[in-house]
């Protein structure tokens, strides 16, 4: 799951703020934060295991994998936050978009670094709402490729994207009920 979907499925603000910063921490490093920074970060960690072992996910890989191989699951990660974005109403969105900026800037002496550079063209750009948005899912996949250290540059991804946009809908829709569901269940309430 990409930076929306972690969001949506963070339910306390430490949470929040660790399940964003995780992948620009290393593991050896999560106790130097407060506790529930780092439940963020173990959440984070949990959802990444759930997703990579659906069967939907893996169905979904095989879209992207002729064209970005191993890459596939960072594709299919920010193809999914259009369809996460389009389960709320444009409002809802930019409401909870809004809502984690503010958090994650309320936190900011949590923050690392390179992350905190990020979150400035994060929000300025606001990410997070124009994940709804095509031009949006073209911007992330556009950065995907930038930072894939072994593809090239101008590979059509997007492309592919727009070409089976149903058949990543069906994948999405037999996934995101059973990520909701099995992490409302074991993360809200802690």
């Amino acid at each position: 799951m990409n930076y929306l979907a972690h969001s949506i499925l963070s339910f306390t603000n430490g949470q929040l703020v660790g399940n964003m910063i995780a992948d620009f921490i290393k593991n050896n490093e999560r106790e130097n934060f407060p506790l529930d920074i780092q439940e963020g970060i173990k959440l984070h960690r949990a959802i990444d295991t759930f997703t990579d072992s659906h069967p939907a996910v893996s169905e979904a890989k095989k879209i992207f994998s002729p064209l970005v191989r191993l890459y596939s699951g960072a594709f299919v990660d920010v193809a999914f936050d259009y369809y996460v974005a389009h389960l709320y109403t444009e409002k809802e969105l930019k409401l909870h978009s809004k809502r984690v900026y503010k958090i994650l800037w309320e936190n900011e002496r949590c923050l690392p670094e390179n992350y905190k550079k990020m979150l400035v063209r994060m929000e300025h750009d606001d990410w997070l709402t124009n994940y709804r948005e095509e031009q949006g899912i073209q911007f992330s996949m556009q950065n995907v490729l930038h930072k894939a250290k072994y593809l090239d540059k101008d590979l059509k991804v997007f492309d592919i994207f727009l070409e089976n946009k149903n058949e990543l809908q069906k994948c999405f829709d037999n996934f995101f009920p059973d990520i909701l569901s099995e992490f409302e269940k074991n993360y809200r309430s802690v």
